[in-house]
């Protein structure tokens, strides 16, 4: 079967990477000069399970409205993106209760962890070196309330797969010394064992040249303008390089994956939310983190990877605008510095590197991946802040699915997925 994968980040590529598995031609389409150079690029570099809980919870939307305006939020969103996303808000909002944020969470760990699994498994066929690291994550507090909360959502998850270790703020210091310095500070923090870091630009890009050298066709550089279509199936996609012809068609497009499904009638509520990173040399700071933490307090995550140190902990809305903020940057490295005094020792502004990319977020938080009205159509996208951590799970998935079989994960968890295989149904998104 020749199928055209649409979009080259870390979930078109791993979901190239199990449709060749499963004997598909595979064509993959990028507009990119190479794979992995929008939102997988410099994205925070967990494989984390533990942060599988979507923006649309419950509180969220008065934080949103307290955060307005200022430009060191977490969550910053611009008055002029407002006019535009509307109906993505409604579904936000409405996905905020207590239940649809508990039902939505236990779906993006399952996928996770199935992410997980299948990124073992790509990792052990393909022999890929990416940076990788298994010692877990620690999640610091400052505060015991927050922390309580915490450890009971934890223990939630408990039976749904998530492991996880409540630790007081000495047992933080003698996992991490490097957070010595603030133990006078912590509440404590939660350990979770099974995350794992690694980047994901290393990892898709050379997943990429893997499937390149086993006849897996790349067409870069190359623009798509729409999908033709019957009232059954996709017959082509329209690119600047001509026309493609296939028997089955993936988008994979990221926050793009509306504009290319709305002339054929199909709806996806993903809008992008704009997550920043900072990437500095870790050599000058001797004493760095070992594993990756994110304090709760701070809103920000600092996270080894290879000889580098990485911080992440903005998402801001405010349409398709990629272009990175140096003053929302300062306020991150503001709040890393607090807590991490010798920070300073890697980080200076001119040779910092810094980077914005669009996540694609749905209105629920969990992501898209199935089947349209259409019978040859296939969507693998709104995958937020977790990309990395469901890439190649999703990939599974979404290449299962394409060739008529079951994937590993029940998808009637996912409210975009509704209808399940077992049924001969067609998944609608």
């Amino acid at each position: 079967m020749k199928t055209v994968v649409i979009g080259a980040g870390i979930i078109g590529i791993a979901t190239a990477y199990f449709l060749h598995k499963r004997g598909h031609d595979v064509t993959v389409v990028e507009r990119r000069p190479s794979a992995a150079l929008e939102t997988s690029f410099a994205n925070g570099g967990v494989v984390h399970a533990s942060e599988v809980e979507p923006w649309s919870q419950p509180g969220m939307p008065g934080k949103i409205l307290r955060w307005l305006g200022r430009e060191d939020a977490p969550l910053l969103l611009r008055p002029g993106a407002v006019p535009h996303m509307w109906r993505w808000g409604i579904g936000f909002l409405r996905s905020c209760t207590v239940n649809r944020f508990h039902r939505n969470t236990i779906a993006n760990l399952h996928l996770a962890l199935h992410s997980l699994k299948a990124l073992h498994q790509v990792r052990a066929e393909t022999g890929i070196e990416y940076d990788s690291a298994a010692r877990g994550v620690i999640k610091t507090y400052h505060d015991p309330k927050s922390l309580a909360a915490a450890a009971r959502n934890a223990e939630l998850l408990g039976p749904h797969g998530l492991l996880s270790h409540v630790l007081s703020a000495q047992e933080c210091g003698a996992l991490e010394p490097a957070l010595t310095a603030t133990l006078s500070r912590l509440a404590g923090g939660l350990y979770f064992p099974r995350d794992e870091v690694g980047d994901c630009y290393k990892f898709t890009e050379a997943l990429a040249r893997h499937l390149a050298e086993r006849k897996v066709s790349f067409l870069y550089e190359t623009n798509v303008s729409r999908l033709v279509a019957n009232r059954h199936a996709v017959d082509a996609v329209e690119t600047s390089r001509g026309r493609l012809c296939a028997d089955c068609f993936v988008v994979a497009a990221g926050s793009f994956t509306s504009f290319l499904l709305r002339p054929l009638g199909i709806t996806v509520q993903i809008y992008p939310v704009k997550g920043l990173s900072i990437t500095v040399d870790a050599a000058p700071w001797r004493e760095a983190v070992r594993m990756p933490v994110i304090d709760d307090s701070g809103l920000f995550g600092l996270v080894p990877i290879g000889d580098r140190l990485r911080v992440s902990g903005s998402a801001e809305i405010a349409r398709y605008d990629p272009q990175p903020s140096h003053k929302r940057a300062d306020a991150i490295v503001a709040r890393v510095v607090r807590a991490f005094p010798d920070f300073r020792r890697c980080y200076n502004s001119a040779t910092a590197r810094i980077w914005a990319g669009l996540r694609p977020v749905t209105p629920t938080g969990t992501p898209y991946m199935g089947q349209t009205r259409l019978q040859n159509l296939f969507v693998n996208a709104g995958h937020g802040h977790l990309g990395w951590t469901m890439g190649c799970g999703a990939g599974e998935v979404v290449a299962a699915l394409a060739s008529n079989a079951h994937p590993e994960i029940d998808l009637a968890d996912f409210p975009q997925a509704a209808k399940s295989l077992k049924k001969n149904s067609k998944i609608s998104v």
